[in-house]
């Protein structure tokens, strides 16, 4: 197939005129499977005018029949699993263990989003007492009723990453519309054929025209969505460089901005770790999805003798990851992304052995064919201060410090620009405890390996690895689609 993907904008697809296009490429073969008219702008602007134009309809039906549509879009999504799951392995690499795990932790947040008739309930205060100010009402023994209602703000914007491509757009769009908003999807142009697919099935579910758009495209369109005067939020995952000129750019013209950025996540491995639950959490968060997550554990530090276990150890298991196309029989590790990936890790790994430290594994050469292939790398005795240690790679590089105390350790996590997740192996409750404090990331593993929260409780990550004031998923989300509006009333 070698189509152009459409628009889906007021209800229907809409094939894209001439422009730039990008080819959209199974990166297991190579293989060209659509292409994504890239500059479009004009296309952004129908999308956000209809959505405009469906807000007020949409943001008056009452919140208990929008939610009967999520009802019946999580049913399809229930459906059209094992389809979804084989587009994400197709255009993604995934493999297929992956990518039923990205439609499922996308239904999780479908069915949080349920939820919005008890999440934006308000609060009352009646009968409060009038303040002095008011001595004329005291006298006359009339109280205030006071209430605080929740109520949407309009068109939102959602620009979301290639790498959980039907996971990460339900982390915003169901609860927007929920809480009675409208919105405009961008996705990345690496897996918009999933987002269509999505999006199209919300509209089966019965979402009204306007109500979900969605637009292809690159920089151009981005830029022109992050300004226009109809959205008043913008939500974004994707690299700190990216979420930075965004979170500037949209913020500076009055938007309310979530960017979930980029990561280097540091897990700590102590002498007393349960060794086999510290090297299966190691392998599957350094390795996983092809180490192509924010949630990746990158940096691995051992402290006092575990070295003497832990490296052999994992070493093995690397070893026995088996790389191949991501719907191949007991495949463990699929494909980068696309071949630019592919060179930026290689890069990395170059970079690495240039900095002096000891290549135990190296995945350049991992006997695979005709993709975006890099297999397993793990490095020893890496310097601190090195581009190993404080860059995100994003591809499946572990990189090993050692270190001789739990206090050197957590200044290792310190170090770090940024604070997505941070991680301990161990058996004492007093080392974790102290971790937990003082690690410095939003999200924290103990004896777990991806400290993924689930969809009621927000994606918190700190530092340069967000920036805004509102997570995505839980009560943050509930709080950013949404405006206290304070009702002050007094009847005679």
């Amino acid at each position: 197939m070698s189509n152009t993907i459409e628009h889906f904008i007021d209800g229907k697809r809409i094939t894209p005129s001439n422009g730039t296009r990008c080819e959209v490429l199974n990166p297991a073969t190579n293989a060209v499977l659509a292409k994504v008219v890239m500059d479009e702008v004009s296309a952004a602007d129908k999308a956000v005018a209809s959505a405009h134009a469906a807000f007020r309809g949409w943001s008056e039906t009452p919140v208990g029949e929008r939610c009967q549509v999520l009802f019946r879009f999580k049913e399809l999504l229930e459906q059209h699993f094992d389809e979804l799951a084989q587009m994400i392995v197709d255009e993604h690499g995934k493999t297929t263990a992956e990518a039923r795990g990205d439609v499922r932790r996308g239904i999780d947040c479908v069915e949080y989003a349920c939820g919005a008739p008890s999440l934006m309930m308000g609060r009352t205060l009646p009968r409060i007492a009038v303040s002095s100010s008011f001595s004329r009402e005291r006298e006359e023994g009339i109280p205030l009723d006071s209430s605080l209602e929740r109520v949407p703000i309009g068109v939102c914007v959602g620009i979301t990453p290639f790498n959980f491509p039907i996971m990460v757009p339900l982390w915003m769009w169901p609860m927007a519309v929920a809480c009675g908003n409208t919105f405009v999807l961008k996705p990345s142009e690496k897996v918009s054929l999933c987002a269509l697919r999505e999006v199209e099935l919300a509209h089966e579910a019965g979402l009204p025209p306007g109500v979900l758009n969605m637009v292809t495209g690159g920089p151009d369109v981005v830029n022109h969505l992050l300004t226009h005067d109809e959205v008043k939020a913008v939500s974004f995952v994707g690299s700190t460089a990216v979420a930075k000129h965004i979170y500037t750019t949209a913020s500076s013209v009055g938007k309310r901005v979530q960017c979930m950025a980029g990561a280097k996540n540091t897990m700590i491995i102590m002498p007393d770790a349960n060794q086999d639950a510290a090297i299966d959490g190691v392998i599957s968060s350094s390795m996983g999805n092809t180490g192509q997550r924010c949630l990746a554990g990158s940096v691995a530090v051992l402290v006092g003798d575990a070295p003497d276990w832990f490296i052999p150890r994992v070493v093995e298991a690397a070893k026995q990851i088996n790389v191949a196309k991501g719907d191949a029989h007991g495949c463990t590790m699929g494909p980068l992304i696309d071949d630019a990936s592919v060179a930026r890790v290689t890069n990395a790994i170059e970079g690495g052995i240039k900095a002096g430290a000891e290549l135990l594994i190296d995945g350049r050469d991992c006997g695979q064919q005709g993709g975006s292939f890099v297999g397993p790398t793990i490095f020893d005795n890496v310097p601190p201060d090195s581009a190993l240690a404080m860059e995100e790679i994003f591809g499946p590089v572990l990189s090993i410090l050692r270190v001789d105390t739990l206090d050197e350790a957590i200044a290792v996590t310190h170090r770090s620009p940024y604070g997505n997740m941070a991680v301990m192996f161990t058996d004492s409750g007093y080392a974790a405890n102290k971790f937990k404090d003082t690690a410095g990331a939003g999200m924290i593993g103990i004896n777990v390996g991806v400290p993924a929260p689930m969809a009621v409780f927000p994606f918190c990550g700190w530092k340069d690895s967000f920036f805004g004031t509102l997570h995505s998923n839980g009560e943050d989300s509930v709080r950013f689609y949404t405006e206290g509006r304070i009702l002050v009333s007094r009847w005679f």
